[in-house]
């Protein structure tokens, strides 16, 4: 009886540590990270994922990139391979979406705002993808993070005209 009461008190205590409660209240579950590499591998920031009750909310930290507006996305596959990386497939769009948050036929799951550089190569921003699941997310495939060379126009499909891809990161479970 004794073993049984500790086993389930220290299952109880792992399943615990599965969740987090963050600085606003809210829980957040699993997370991932994507570190951003560029195509000479050069190390350019983080992308982290967290599981929240509306979606999976997504935190870029950038550093060491180009100054300017870029296009941010989660994309299909979790692949980065130099030097164009295009295996890591389109924007991750599980429910065949057209591109864009102002596409009246959009957006991809995958979609994001916009990331601004400032001119000393650093830039963040914390963004809610609705209907992302960690589940899709690290899926057996996986998936990656791309940042483009330009901004994103947020109606033209596939990627919102927004050029080549200049970094990617492969998300791997926290």
């Amino acid at each position: 009886m004794l073993r049984t009461t500790i086993l389930t008190a220290l299952a109880a205590t792992a399943l615990a540590g599965c969740t987090t409660t963050t600085a606003t209240g809210e829980t957040a579950g699993r997370s991932a990270t994507a570190p951003l590499r560029t195509a000479t591998g050069a190390d350019v920031g983080t992308v982290t994922a967290t599981e929240m009750a509306g979606g999976i909310q997504i935190r870029i930290d950038a550093r060491g990139m180009p100054a300017g507006v870029h296009g941010a996305h989660v994309h299909t596959t979790g692949r980065c391979d130099a030097p164009d990386f295009t295996t890591a497939g389109g924007h991750w769009n599980p429910t065949a979406k057209q591109h864009g948050t102002s596409n009246p036929a959009g957006p991809h799951a995958g979609d994001a705002p916009n990331l601004t550089i400032g001119a000393d190569g650093t830039g963040s921003v914390t963004i809610m993808l609705p209907s992302g699941t960690m589940d899709g997310l690290l899926d057996a495939d996986g998936a990656a993070f791309v940042i483009h060379a330009n901004a994103d126009d947020y109606k033209t499909d596939p990627s919102g005209n927004s050029g080549g891809r200049i970094a990617c990161g492969v998300f791997a479970a926290a």
